[in-house]
């Protein structure tokens, strides 16, 4: 299985302009991310897509793959779309250009379901809660699944209602594994109405009758950088873990 995975990454953001170039340990931001999708063993080739020629320059910069798209993309996976349609692969892997913090094995397992004799069109992933705050948190979107472990609703609202611990209660971790012809489908389809309300695109595929499968991961602890507050956040749990693992340089800062 050729499985490529594609980083979206985009300079305008209205809670944090710039963010795929903010400094993180002493690199950017999208490098964090770019060095985790390689670390997968199941990924064949990695590539930010940008439409943005100083994200594509920082990129080249640490030697990575970068395409530049068409800057009229209203979502990254329409930007991964287009990237699909220009290069071979079975599966297209979306890897959030914000999650500096994504666990290879996560990625790992979304397409270990997908590596199947009938793959599912759509794999996500999720993991428990870790309590009432998230459980409240608009921020952390909420993901119902069926008995098959297929995607029931996704929101930012408090679901499953009077959730009070168990394992009903998971949080959507934001990479998807699609199936190259379901992905050009779903970038093809308007935008539904609940994924309008929402503001999460991963329900115009239910809204469109696209299954999406759901793997359950333990221990995540992956954070999204939405802010600099986020990503001062991520650096201090970061260096907290380089000491934990006795590394004595801050990494990505050369000379420390």
């Amino acid at each position: 299985m050729n499985s490529v995975a594609v980083i979206p990454a985009r300079f305008a953001s209205t809670r944090f302009p710039g963010k795929p170039l903010a400094l993180l340990m002493g690199k950017p931001l999208v490098e964090h991310v770019y060095e985790r999708a390689l670390a997968c063993t199941a990924i064949s080739r990695v590539i930010v897509a940008t439409d943005d020629k100083r994200i594509f320059a920082a990129v080249r910069g640490f030697g990575g793959d970068c395409m530049m798209t068409s800057p009229d993309h209203r979502s990254g996976s329409d930007r991964l779309g287009e990237v699909a349609g220009n290069i071979d692969a079975d599966v297209i892997v979306n890897i959030q250009g914000d999650e500096p913090m994504i666990a290879p094995e996560v990625i790992g397992a979304v397409l270990e379901a997908m590596d199947t004799e009938a793959p599912p069109p759509i794999v996500t992933a999720a993991a428990p809660l870790s309590g009432p705050e998230e459980y409240h948190d608009p921020d952390v979107v909420k993901v119902l699944v069926d008995v098959q472990g297929k995607a029931l609703y996704f929101s930012r609202s408090p679901i499953p209602y009077g959730w009070t611990g168990g394992d009903s209660g998971l949080k959507h971790i934001g990479i998807y594994a699609y199936q190259k012809d379901a992905l050009l489908d779903f970038v093809s389809l308007p935008m539904g109405k609940l994924e309008c309300l929402e503001g999460l695109e991963q329900l115009r595929a239910l809204e469109n009758g696209m299954g999406i499968d759901v793997v359950r991961v333990e221990g995540f602890t992956g954070i999204g950088v939405d802010s600099p507050e986020d990503l001062k956040r991520v650096e201090r749990i970061m260096m907290e873990m380089a000491k934990e693992a006795g590394n004595t340089r801050t990494p990505g800062r050369e000379g420390a």
